[in-house]
């Protein structure tokens, strides 16, 4: 599109009426095309942009302009972050439900090479590895819409997000807050730091389900399903003491590798983590006993856009993208669209 206008002086500056009224700049992109532009790069690979831009409001705009906006917004809003910590002075909601998983992302380093302005040796000094995200989501009890965290830091950033996503979700002084893991270590620890007596840990039982179905093919090769089931039930009953005991003449000695030792991997994994299979409990105040939504998160938030086919990412650009998914997955893209500047 071609637009010819009347330009003036004033002040000594030049003066574009049409421009000004259409807050458009000349050469430049306005506020509402760039929220379209980020709205396509939050959720697809930057190549397929330009093509979309043009399907749907006939305007040609390149991959380096729509990539160049989108990341820039996505650096605003990590910029913008906050974290609330101190829970409110109020009693809050009755029960809070929250957790934290792990996913891999491919992150690429590339190193200044000896000759800095060497395109082609920079390329050859890249790095490929992988970063893991940690998603925290947390909702009241019997609420549909969580609230989400996500951080490419340690375990204590993780930790960090965790209160801020359950303030949001209603959290006070007299919330109980019911936590879901796979029994990662880190988790555990952070949820006892950060929530303190106000929180217990619940294992995931379909993580659980994996360690006992390994044990009951060693231990009841004939029949493993039966006898799987059968310690499933137990476990749902509260009664982890007798599934160790039922377990424990099944297990092979110290000397066989751990790889080829499910059932005494299964007895290790049980009791090492004492007071985190309260299933019964969990049931009879109709709390989950599966991190499934934490698993599904993952892969609507995190894995559709950061772990498309051949993406790479600098880390602080994907650092940057999470926060960008995070604002929308939490309903705040309408409020950052009104407040923010265009760039």
């Amino acid at each position: 599109m071609l637009i010819c206008e009347r330009i003036f002086l004033k002040e000594g500056h030049l003066f574009r009426p049409f421009s000004e009224s259409c807050d458009v700049k000349c050469r430049g992109y306005s506020l509402p095309l760039q929220r379209r532009i980020c709205d396509f790069g939050a959720d697809v690979s930057f190549n397929g942009i330009p093509e979309k831009l043009y399907e749907h409001y006939g305007i040609e705009i390149p991959y380096s302009a729509v990539r160049y906006l989108t990341e820039r917004h996505a650096e605003a809003v990590k910029e913008n972050e906050y974290y609330e910590t101190a829970i409110p002075e109020t009693d809050g909601v009755g029960c809070i439900v929250c957790g934290t998983d792990g996913t891999m992302i491919p992150i690429v380093v590339t190193e200044e090479s000896a000759d800095a302005g060497n395109l082609s040796d920079r390329r050859k000094t890249r790095r490929c590895g992988w970063k893991e995200a940690r998603l925290m989501p947390a909702h009241a009890k019997g609420s549909v819409s969580p609230v989400f965290g996500c951080t490419l830091g340690g375990p204590d950033e993780a930790g960090d997000g965790l209160p801020n996503c359950a303030i949001h979700a209603g959290m006070g002084q007299k919330t109980e807050v019911h936590c879901i893991g796979d029994g990662a270590a880190w988790i555990v620890n952070q949820t006892d730091r950060v929530f303190g007596s106000q929180a217990d840990y619940l294992i995931d039982f379909y993580h659980l389900c994996e360690y006992l179905s390994r044990a009951s093919e060693s231990c009841e090769p004939d029949n493993p399903s039966v006898f799987s089931d059968r310690h499933k039930q137990l476990m749902k009953e509260g009664k982890v003491s007798e599934v160790i005991d039922e377990l424990k003449p099944y297990s092979e000695s110290d000397s066989v590798p751990a790889a080829k030792a499910p059932v005494r991997c299964c007895l290790n994994y049980i009791m090492k983590r004492p007071g985190q299979f309260d299933y019964k409990r969990a049931s009879e105040n109709d709390l989950p006993i599966g991190s499934g939504e934490i698993g599904s998160a993952h892969r609507y938030i995190i894995q559709k856009r950061l772990k498309i086919a051949g993406a790479w990412w600098k880390e602080n650009n994907a650092g940057n993208m999470l926060s960008l998914r995070i604002l929308r997955a939490n309903g705040h893209w309408e409020n950052y669209w009104e407040k923010t500047d265009r760039i």
